[in-house]
């Protein structure tokens, strides 16, 4: 039997929907705002936008993919995200399966050094010289190589595996299976909650960096689009300088429009830029996100 709805209840809803609700405008509210401002007119928009657009407009978007050096920042970042998550998703899978296996060598020592990983680094300058050592500075490698193993990503791995059943393995071994047909043709297809949930981490940490690029990266050909957005917020003057510069002929063809672009209507646009591809991952990677964090998650 339900039982009755009081007055205290109704209050207590309603307070609820609305603290909620002012919680969930102030979180999305920021994105709305650069979106919004990101498509309105740059010469309206200098007077203020507040919840809706002023003089719809792509000319932002337009005069963007024409500033110097973007193109290529957009290209090194999405070729860095897709091969470093698909490096790191096989490295993180892979090792995950072999530390579930008794049978592998030293097992105990390696799994408990590679947890340690986890809360002692080596530090910025034994790092950067690690890298130098290696010749991967100024090397589009360098942003792929040092992350493509995750002690993180491991351990979800080898938890999640270890909640398969026993009996799978053992059948395809009786039928000749080898290890690596095993994992590739078992392991693999029944690991897709977890494998996506470690592409997702690994996806949106590719996306997002830029230190990297700062540190080790010296070649304007190869700056990341983060790197290049994480210049203009932090320089005006710089972004200013940019947009002046260029090729003659282009300018031309923008004509007095490219007097209408202002540093605050590019950061906006640039931040739109970056933002928009996590935005379209999640929504496919959902289904498996959850569901592999909870099977996946640490165990005490």
């Amino acid at each position: 039997m339900v039982g009755k709805i009081t007055a205290s209840r109704v209050v207590f809803n309603v307070i609820n929907y609305i603290v909620l609700g002012i919680l969930a405008i102030a979180c999305l509210y920021p994105f709305w705002y650069i979106f919004i401002y990101s498509l309105s007119d740059p010469v309206q928009a200098r007077s203020g936008v507040t919840f809706w657009f002023k003089g719809f407009s792509l000319s932002n978007f337009e005069k963007v993919i024409q500033l110097n050096g973007i193109g290529m920042s957009l290209f090194i970042s999405v070729a860095r995200t897709v091969i470093g998550t698909v490096a790191s998703v096989f490295a993180c899978s892979f090792m995950g399966y072999l530390f579930s296996k008794n049978q592998m060598p030293c097992r105990k020592f390696l799994y408990r050094m590679l947890v340690i990983t986890m809360y002692v680094s080596g530090g910025l300058i034994p790092t950067y010289l690690t890298i130098s050592a290696y010749h991967l500075t100024n090397t589009f490698w360098v942003y792929i190589l040092p992350g493509v193993v995750s002690a993180y990503n491991i351990i979800l791995v080898k938890t999640f595996v270890e909640q398969l059943p026993g009996s799978l393995e053992e059948s395809a071994i009786l039928d000749g299976a080898g290890f690596f047909t095993i994992y590739s043709r078992i392991i693999l297809p029944l690991s897709k909650p977890i494998v996506a949930t470690i592409a997702t981490f690994t996806a949106v940490g590719q996306w997002n960096s830029y230190m990297d690029n700062y540190l080790y990266v010296n070649e304007s050909s190869l700056n990341t689009l983060q790197y290049l957005l994480y210049k203009f917020l932090n320089s005006t003057q710089e972004l200013t300088k940019l947009l002046q510069q260029g090729d003659t002929s282009a300018i031309h063809q923008m004509g007095t429009a490219s007097q209408t672009l202002t540093p605050i209507g590019v950061r906006m646009t640039i931040t739109v830029i970056t933002v928009i591809p996590i935005f379209l991952v999640y929504p496919f990677m959902q289904k498996y996100f959850a569901k592999g964090i909870m099977l996946g998650a640490v165990k005490g």
